[in-house]
């Protein structure tokens, strides 16, 4: 038996990287699973890709309307969420210099005001005892170039785990938030690299790594997998960081 047997998760931001690799081991584990993505084509290979059943849904982690869409939509096919995985994000680089107004409340809105009021929306359907994952970074406590804005926005959502599991701890729901390092994912090319300035910054930073390379999106989805599991049980509050050791020694 799976160590998620039974349960419902949601993961935003399920169609590609860390959120991807993360719904096909919560399915393999015995999750049923729900995924999101703003791409129907990303969404629908996504489904494929992840299979045992699980359920895709295209929305904006921006569109406050298209929360209450995906809260009916567990509630309808499941009646409930054991597992919320707030995954969905963008990444922004900009000097403080250079930064721009629309560029700072995109990033806000997406990664910071999508998150707060979609888990708020999904609060009635999630499960007593259940436990809600944030995608954090490492940036949120490690001053990386051009990354203000991005870290300013995951510093916030460690800030939210900590006041919620003191608010909901009536309900026994565990919130942690999970904070990658630097990892091969699509994301860098979303941050506005070509491929050769996406492999010579990999070259770069891995130097800064005490495993000396990047980690891979099935890695954090392990530790995903910690996160949402009974393994867990008695962890709450916390940011656990899977960064080969770069913001620790």
């Amino acid at each position: 038996m799976g160590k998620l047997h039974g349960k419902v998760a949601l993961i935003t931001g399920g169609n590609s990287g860390i959120g991807l690799e993360s719904a096909k081991l919560f399915a393999q584990e015995g999750a049923r699973v729900i995924l999101t993505g703003r791409r129907r084509e990303a969404v629908d290979e996504a489904v494929r890709e992840t299979g045992h059943d699980a359920v895709g849904f295209v929305g904006d982690i921006a569109n406050l309307d298209d929360h209450d869409r995906l809260v009916a939509l567990a509630r309808d096919r499941f009646g409930r969420i054991d597992i919320y995985f707030a995954n969905a994000g963008v990444i922004t680089l900009s000097t403080f210099q250079d930064a721009s107004v629309d560029m700072f409340d995109q990033t806000f809105a997406v990664n910071v005001r999508g998150t707060y009021f979609g888990i708020q929306k999904a609060l009635p359907v999630i499960s007593d005892g259940g436990s809600i994952i944030m995608t954090g970074s490492i940036a949120s406590y490690v001053a990386l170039d051009s990354h203000n804005v991005y870290a300013a926005t995951k510093a916030a959502l460690r800030s939210f785990a900590r006041s919620w599991a003191k608010d909901l701890r009536d309900r026994k729901i565990r919130v942690n938030v999970l904070s990658p390092g630097p990892v091969r994912t699509p994301i860098l090319g979303k941050a506005g690299l070509d491929e050769a300035e996406a492999q010579a910054m990999e070259e770069m930073v891995s130097q800064a790594i005490p495993l000396g390379r990047f980690g891979e999106a099935e890695e954090l989805a392990r530790a995903a997998l910690f996160l949402a599991s009974d393994d867990s049980s008695f962890v709450n509050g916390i940011e656990l960081s899977v960064d080969g050791g770069m913001a620790q020694i």
